[in-house]
């Protein structure tokens, strides 16, 4: 911008007509209207009054081009000792606010222009006080070891900016809050307590260089109580005492204050690294609930320190902390943040409006209603600049007469009925918009008569230890009891509720998500009601519940690569390999959760739900592969040779899981003859595959906080448990070729490369297909596969009931037998269903066996779905509950449970008729 009239777009009218004409005639300079903005601004503002009558000469190459002159300012302060650079800084005070109020007056600056030239004013009064204050100290020897190069960098002391300026928000008379730490490690030994004692000292003459009023004025107002325990505490601390206080004792309103942290002044570089070092106290891991109430007693505290409470009444306002205030804004977005941003880095911005934006686009928050804050967020703080303009004051208080009213909307160039109205409206609208998300209403206090023998234990229960606990569980108590008492069957919701609660090993935080989203109280139970195993589940892994409300949860399934892209990503930004074996459990556990909620709400069907559970763990396996090489060879050089490759057996390999299944596994090398690895303890190549191996299975299977990914199941490789956990791949292939067992090659059609090396996977791949090619017709199969059979038969009888796996035409006879049709019609196929028309497509089955085939194994793993999902792995109980049963209704289409087993007897039974058949006359072999 170069002339700042062209900008205007109105002027405010004067309340003081006298003053108004004095300052018009003060810049015969001027175009008629910026001579009517300076004028107007006098006569409603005394202290610019002043300001423009003493700065007049400097405004008029000012308002040709304000940004130029402010930038000049700020770079005219260094360089002076401390006497003389305190006028020099109050003079740049009075000529920044002076253009800052004119081009805010004018329109020309939006408010984060007005708000950031101020705070850039305030950081370079700072870093030029900072140095001015520093370099006489170091001169006369007081900081060991620190010379003239240490100045700029404040001899390792920096000074955050919290607050407002810490967002570069700065009102226009706003104070300053500061924490001052300083680095401990640039001093040896004894110095520190030197060196401490003379940067207290330099603190203490800073604030007072800064805030100071003398005769030219002050700079700004300085705050420092905002530091760990200001009460016993010195001015400027260590680093290191400051993150011991925060990682010990650190409050939720100190979390909050660091959102908005940044350094300032001094050593910057480790400033920037102190603020990465408090990430983990700001930024929580898991969804962080427990804030809002913290957040809500805050407000609450603060509404009845200074007598805030009550209806709204214009007169007197506090525009910052009453009802529908800047701070309900402020509260409500970095209560957001917190919650969230844990997880979510792109909530970690400082700035209000940037965080409102962020929250929508995260879908945190709806966008109408971050849209909406944001518009009364601004014109607040605009109300807020008119009203501090007025006579340089750090108040909030809307005007309490009606003099005052009518000053204010001179200033605003509004119709006073207009602008009051406008404020009522406003205030009134923060106030709907974020109160509800600190306090929520319930439709009912009144706790229903229901279940009384089963409620009377839940004050043992360690979830309602703490008196924390209790009081919010006494709120949401009336609206679980109400909803259980709801279900279909609601003695059996409430049981499994109440197996829920028992599990829980403590309670504040879940409770208080639950306060804050209804809507997950209402999802539990609906799971307790219909999935007894996913409400265990949730009882040991209740953080999957933050990705119910953390934007996408229901949302169109992503597929394999974009969950392993989006896994990686998270892995990397990782600290170090533990780190990242957590992430990827709490990752893992989220979408293995979505998945059983969108089969139980009806999104997915089994068949759906059984290809995500196994693109979940092919895209766990694929990122986890290149985490524990990297581990490895840190220890002993990357992997010798080619690399290796993770093949996929049994379910896995043929693309479908249940809710609860264990991950056939193989892990096959090629070293190329190279012996050993290269690094600092090298392996032999044997060794190092055979400790991926080892590695790999402990990523996936080791119990941590966050529970484990799987069970992993290595007997499909050469040779069984007698076999090495790696395999070398000239080894792999001789072994299928000249001793494997019949078995082992049925086991092979399922067979997939799903992570490591992408050639070797190839090969591997294509090894396969022309050892299925050529055993096709293979005389021995049948014979094979009968004695498999009767042997099965023997160590796993059919026993009734749901099961559904053991039994002749039971669901692993099917699989068996699609995978003797595959491997004797010499096809690729993998999947059951291609399997079986691949038998036909050779002429070994006739299309009616085939659709017999097809129907049995697709209703048994439907229902196998299903109840795996309903127990967590367990079996079925006879008579499951309504829930439940109205699942395994919709999955096979049958009209009641009686219906559903003698669909799955007859089953079955024609499948047991069709492979009796095709083996009729076999006499059974070794099986091999």
């Amino acid at each position: 911008m170069t002339d700042l009239a062209s900008r205007l777009r109105r002027a405010p009218r004067p309340f003081d007509s006298d003053m108004a004409a004095e300052a018009r005639q003060q810049c015969g300079w001027a175009d008629p209207a910026t001579a009517e903005l300076i004028g107007g601004t006098a006569g409603c503002s005394p202290y610019l009054a002043g300001l423009i009558s003493r700065e007049a000469g400097w405004l008029e190459a000012a308002c040709a081009d304000p940004e130029a002159a402010v930038a000049a300012e700020l770079a005219d302060l260094g360089g002076r000792d401390a006497t003389a650079l305190g006028p020099r800084l109050r003079q740049a005070k009075r000529r920044v606010a002076l253009i800052a109020a004119l081009a805010d007056l004018g329109g020309a600056w939006p408010l984060e222009e007005v708000t950031g030239s101020l705070t850039r004013l305030a950081d370079a009064a700072l870093q030029a006080g900072l140095e001015a204050l520093i370099a006489p100290e170091i001169a006369r020897g007081k900081l060991p070891g620190m010379g003239e190069a240490d100045i700029e960098s404040g001899a390792g002391m920096a000074l955050f900016a919290m607050g407002k300026m810490g967002a570069f928000e700065l009102n226009y008379s706003s104070d300053i809050d500061l924490i001052c730490l300083y680095d401990e490690t640039r001093y040896e030994g004894s110095d520190q307590h030197e060196a401490r004692a003379v940067l207290v000292r330099v603190t203490r003459k800073l604030a007072a260089l800064i805030g100071d009023i003398t005769g030219e004025g002050y700079v700004f107002r300085t705050d420092l109580r905002l530091r760990p325990d200001a009460a016993v505490t010195p001015v400027c601390l260590s680093m290191a005492a400051a993150e011991q206080y925060y990682e010990s004792v650190g409050r939720t309103w100190e979390r909050a204050a660091w959102i908005k942290a940044r350094p300032c002044a001094g050593d910057l570089s480790a400033g920037a690294g102190f603020v990465e070092t408090l990430r983990p106290f700001v930024w929580r891991r898991h969804l962080d609930f427990h804030a809002i109430r913290d957040a809500h007693d805050m407000r609450l505290k603060i509404r009845d320190h200074k007598g805030l409470g009550g209806a709204l009444s214009l007169p007197g306002h506090d525009m910052k902390l009453g009802r529908g205030g800047i701070r309900e804004i402020e509260f409500f977005t970095q209560t957001r943040q917190l919650i969230s941003g844990g997880r979510d880095p792109s909530l970690r911005v400082r700035g209000t409006v940037e965080g409102l934006d962020r929250l929508a686009a995260a879908g945190w928050i709806e966008r109408d209603t971050a849209e909406a804050l944001t518009r009364h967020y601004r014109f607040h703080r605009e109300i807020e600049h008119r009203v501090q303009m007025v006579g340089d004051q750090q108040t909030h208080m809307l005007p309490a007469s009606e003099e005052g009213f009518a000053r204010l909307a001179a200033f605003m160039d509004r119709d006073l009925d207009d602008l009051q109205s406008d404020l009522t409206e406003r205030l009134e609208q923060v106030h709907a918009l974020t109160e509800d998300f600190f306090a929520p209403g319930h439709a009912s206090s009144e706790v229903p008569d229901f279940g009384q023998e089963v409620t009377a234990r839940w004050p043992g229960y360690p979830a309602l230890r703490s008196d924390r606990a209790v009081e919010i569980f006494d709120r949401l108590r009336p609206e679980i009891l109400k909803t259980l008492s709801e279900a279909a069957r609601p003695e059996e919701a409430l049981a499994q509720f109440d197996a829920f609660l028992a599990g829980l090993p403590a309670g504040v935080q879940l409770f208080s998500l639950f306060e804050a989203n209804p809507q997950l109280t209402r999802l539990l139970v609906d799971i307790c009601a219909t999935a007894p195993g996913l409400a265990q589940y949730l009882s040991r892994n209740s953080g999957v519940l933050d990705a119910v409300i953390g934007g996408g949860f229901f949302a169109d399934w992503p597929g394999t690569e974009a969950l392993r892209s989006e896994l990686a990503d998270r892995l990397a930004r990782q600290p170090d390999h533990e780190a990242r074996l957590g992430a990827a459990r709490i990752w893992a556990k989220e979408i293995h959760f979505r998945i059983g909620v969108h089969h139980l709400r009806g999104l997915i069907d089994a068949e759906r739900a059984g290809r995500e559970y196994a693109e979940l763990a092919e895209a766990v396996v694929a990122a986890l592969v290149p985490v524990v090489i990297d581990e490895i060879s840190r220890r002993h050089g990357p992997p010798p040779g080619r690399g290796l490759s993770v093949l996929a057996m049994g379910s896995l390999g043929a693309g479908r899981l249940g809710s609860s299944s264990d991950l056939d596994l193989i892990v096959i090398y090629d070293a190329e003859g190279v012996e050993s690895s290269d690094g600092p303890r090298p392996l032999a190549a044997r060794t190092w595959y055979a400790r991926f191996t080892q590695g790999l299975i402990t990523a996936l299977t080791a119990p941590m906080p966050d529970g484990k990914l799987y069970e992993v199941d290595m007997r499909l490789r050469p040779s069984g448990r007698q076999g090495p956990v790696a395999t070398a791949l000239p080894a792999f292939k001789s072994y299928q070729q000249d001793e494997a067992w019949t078995w082992e090659h049925l086991a092979l059609t399922r067979a997939r490369p799903v992570a490591g090396e992408p050639s070797l996977g190839a090969e591997i791949e294509a090894f396969r297909r022309e050892l299925i090619a050529a055993k096709a017709g293979g005389e021995t199969v049948l014979a094979d596969l009968a004695a498999m059979r009767a042997r099965l038969a023997e160590a796993r009888p059919a026993s009734g009931g749901w099961n559904l796996r053991d039994g002749a035409g039971q669901l692993q006879d099917v699989e068996l037998f699609a995978q003797s049709l595959a491997l004797r019609a010499g096809s690729p196929a993998r999947e059951v269903q291609a399997q079986i028309a691949a038998g036909r497509d050779a002429g070994l089955i006739d299309e009616e066996a085939e659709a017999v085939l097809r129907e049995t194994a697709g209703l048994l793993r439907r229902v196998q779905c299903v109840a795996r999902l309903l127990t967590g792995g367990g079996t079925l109980p006879e008579e499951p509950a309504e829930g439940g049963a109205r699942l395994l209704l919709r999955e096979s289409g049958c009209e009641d449970l009686a219906d559903l087993k003698r669909a799955l007897d007859a089953a079955a039974a024609r499948a047991e008729g069709v492979i009796s058949e095709a083996l009729k006359g076999v006499e059974p072999g070794e099986a091999r």
